[in-house]
């Protein structure tokens, strides 16, 4: 019924330092390496009721819509359902996710900055950044992960900053 794609490596991102920074090494790929690769996908043909309900029992805000052949087909969203509801009442929640999806999906790939990623969700108003490799599916980075992952760079900045002035 649905699906989760993973292809996470258990690998560990390397630390913020100011020569990262320089170097603008800071990629969605760092993001994946931390959070992983897992994504709940789902498929054109399921209602959004089933959606709905995946939603929150996952306390997700967004599954990927997939073809057979694991392409993103679309993304639905927890603001893609209210649209719906709004437009069509309840009647909509047996309507399929593909008459309700974004399906001009925005994507990154694990070479995309994370400023990149910052500015498309910003400019386009949305949450949800699939990454392809090859492709195909490989990970999802949210706005909270990217907000994450920006605090911790923020830290270590300051932490190398004050590093470099106590020894400087």
């Amino acid at each position: 019924m649905f699906g989760r794609a993973s292809a996470s490596n258990g690998s560990i991102a390397p630390a913020v330092t100011i020569e990262n920074l320089q170097e603008g090494q800071m990629t969605v790929g760092r993001i994946l390496a931390v959070k992983g690769h897992d994504v709940v996908t789902t498929q054109p043909h399921r209602t959004l009721a089933e959606i709905a309900r995946v939603l929150a029992d996952k306390g997700i805000g967004a599954v990927i819509v997939t073809g057979a052949d694991g392409s993103v087909l679309g993304i639905l969203s927890e603001r893609d359902i209210i649209r719906a509801l709004a437009r069509g009442g309840t009647a909509a929640l047996g309507d399929a996710v593909s008459r309700h999806m974004t399906a001009k999906v925005v994507t990154a790939t694990e070479d995309t900055s994370v400023v990149s990623v910052m500015e498309d969700m910003t400019e386009g108003r949305f949450r949800h950044v699939p990454v392809l490799k090859a492709g195909k599916l490989h990970g999802l980075v949210s706005i909270g992960d990217v907000v994450k992952h920006r605090l911790a760079e923020v830290e270590g900045e300051h932490q190398a900053l004050r590093e470099y002035i106590a020894t400087a």
